[in-house]
């Protein structure tokens, strides 16, 4: 699967561009310098890449070297931001991942089928956010033990002993959002 570049990336690139067109052009940077009226200095950081370039720079130097802005500055590849649906499922429990990056938080869409298993508390490093879309699912959190309808939301420290599962008879489909951090988060809707 291709990765889409970073901005960080698209900065760099446009260094070498940069230094291609003036080469191209046959300007030196002091000459550049004297039709832009921006310090020799400045021209050969943006070259080399230890200056950001910005539209207050790139406009008049391209200007002074004939050449469109977009010969210099590409934008990023746009690839197709979908990220591909594929479930795992343990203990009946169906997992699915919602977003690609692997850095944090990581979102899933849970689907927790209902059945009479005894709550199993445990802890572990990190936050975990719930968000009901259908459903009933019942939380134990320490000591207490309560159920969430659809549009309900918890968040909590996952070293607090904890479990949940679906409520009742049927299914229950939870948005989760797990990270180090966590989001901070607390909305229980009123009951209506």
């Amino acid at each position: 699967m291709d990765q889409q570049p970073t901005v960080s990336a698209a900065i760099e690139q446009v260094a070498p561009r940069l230094r291609h067109a003036r080469r191209q052009k046959g300007v030196s940077l002091a000459a550049l310098a004297r039709a832009t009226g921006i310090s020799t200095s400045t021209l050969s950081r943006l070259e080399s890449a230890q200056r950001k370039p910005s539209l207050e720079l790139l406009v008049p130097i391209t200007a002074a070297l004939g050449i469109r802005i977009d010969e210099i500055v590409a934008a990023p590849r746009v690839l197709d931001p979908r990220v591909p649906q594929e479930p795992t499922g343990k203990d009946g429990r169906v997992l699915i991942p919602l977003s690609r990056q692997q850095g944090e938080p990581r979102a899933y869409k849970m689907t927790i089928p209902a059945h009479d298993e005894e709550p199993h508390l445990r802890t572990h490093a990190g936050y975990e956010w719930l968000y009901v879309l259908r459903g009933r699912l019942r939380v134990k959190l320490g000591d207490r033990d309560f159920v969430m309808g659809a549009g309900e939301a918890a968040e909590f420290d996952c070293h607090v002993p904890h479990w949940f599962g679906a409520a009742g008879r049927g299914s229950v489909e939870v948005l989760s959002l797990f990270g180090k951090q966590g989001e901070r988060i607390h909305l229980r809707t009123p009951r209506r």
